[in-house]
């Protein structure tokens, strides 16, 4: 996997988006072309992608940013796909003006909580039963 083939995402990599989340989450939360598509055309938000299988969207608010969504594929998982991906969305969150950066994970995706702990993330809060399969959802926040 090489840095250098990650992109800025536009609308038009919307239905590549939405098949490499169908190919990582289960199916009640999986997001459509449409729903890329909308994200990506609001102000704040980009996304970054690589022809490997794996993206990242995010948006920058004043002196915030939140990861939305990160995906990777399950068969480039563990190849540092990911973790270059969440990088990149780091730097570019850093680079708009982004002093913080938090994200929502699900208490029971033990590989994304080591790789958000691995890039400096550290719980900032909780949300009881948030997800469609009852499961928690752990805030996560890191210093830009």
């Amino acid at each position: 996997m090489k840095q250098t083939t990650i992109v800025t995402a536009c609308r038009a990599h919307a239905p590549a988006m939405a098949a490499i989340h169908a190919g990582a989450f289960p199916p009640g939360a999986r997001w459509n072309a449409e729903a890329f598509a909308a994200q990506l055309a609001l102000p704040g938000v980009f996304g970054l992608i690589h022809p490997e299988g794996g993206f990242a969207l995010a948006r920058v608010a004043a002196d915030e940013a939140e990861i939305l969504t990160l995906a990777v594929i399950p068969a480039t998982r563990r190849q540092g796909l990911g973790r270059a991906l969440l990088s990149a969305a780091m730097a570019r969150a850093r680079a708009a003006g982004a002093r913080r950066m938090v994200l929502e994970v699900s208490a029971g995706n033990i590989p994304a909580r080591a790789l958000y702990a691995a890039s400096g993330f550290a719980a900032a809060g909780r949300r009881q039963r948030y997800y469609e399969d009852g499961s928690d959802a752990l805030i996560l926040a890191v210093m830009l």
